[in-house]
């Protein structure tokens, strides 16, 4: 027999800038070590440079767009709340 479901937890808002900074921070550091290296990082593992680079823009476009999307995203749900001030029931 199985167990009944428990129901799912409450979700956690919490403030999505944190991780995208934390993330942009990181890729900034990585940067900057392999533009330290000068020469000695291989013509092999150039790339990365780049991919360091990718990540700050990303990085930094997420910390940026992420208050404007939740913004919308509460704009939206407000606008999907049924009316209470009564002038939607109102036939005349």
């Amino acid at each position: 027999m199985r167990k009944p479901r428990q129901p799912d937890p409450d979700v956690h808002e919490s403030d999505y800038r944190v991780p995208a900074a934390l993330g942009t921070v990181a890729w900034t550091v990585a940067l900057i070590v392999l533009v330290a290296l000068g020469d000695g990082l291989p013509d092999t593992e150039r790339w990365w440079i780049g991919v360091c680079v990718t990540g700050i823009v990303l990085g930094v476009f997420g910390f940026l767009y992420i208050p404007r999307l939740l913004r919308k995203r509460a704009e939206a749900a407000e606008r999907a709340l049924p009316s209470t001030d009564g002038d939607a029931a109102d036939p005349s």
